[in-house]
């Protein structure tokens, strides 16, 4: 398994592969609330993706969500690959490349489902209460980079 930060297209449209995947086809969210202007290009957000074999498995992304402080969004991993830290890696490879470029604090909005995932990466949940977001209910989480 490799993960890395996109800089190509070809890398950017196996993100969004995985996330149709997993996002639109399994979980029945609609294309057009999936995609948005920060999947234009790879430059537009900090893209990463895992690929086994040269097969995109895994996708995530992260914005500036107010200084010093990142978005983690679209954490998405392939359903055959679950289970095997693939997630795991996403969310530290982008901790660590927000950090190294200055940032403090990383957010989140993690499906409820999830929110044990997370909690187990260091993420406290913030949200008083759980909130839909694409038809899904979400918790607000957050977490100090170090």
């Amino acid at each position: 398994m490799e993960c890395k930060r996109v800089t190509e297209q070809k890398e950017l449209e196996g993100c969004l592969a995985v996330r149709m995947e997993v996002f639109v086809k399994e979980q029945g969210v609609s294309p057009e609330e999936e995609v948005d202007e920060y999947d234009a290009s790879p430059a537009a957000c900090r893209h990463f993706l895992v690929t086994d074999e040269q097969m995109p498995v895994g996708a995530a992304r992260w914005k500036t969500y107010e200084p010093g402080v990142a978005k983690l969004q679209r954490i998405a991993v392939k359903l055959p690959y679950r289970g095997r830290a693939i997630g795991s890696l996403l969310v530290q490879a982008m901790e660590q490349d927000a950090l190294s470029l200055g940032y403090r604090e990383a957010i989140l909005d993690a499906q409820c489902s999830a929110e044990a995932f997370y909690a187990k990466l260091g993420y406290e949940t913030v949200s008083s209460e759980p909130f839909y977001d694409a038809g899904i209910l979400h918790v607000r989480m957050r977490k100090a980079l170090r």
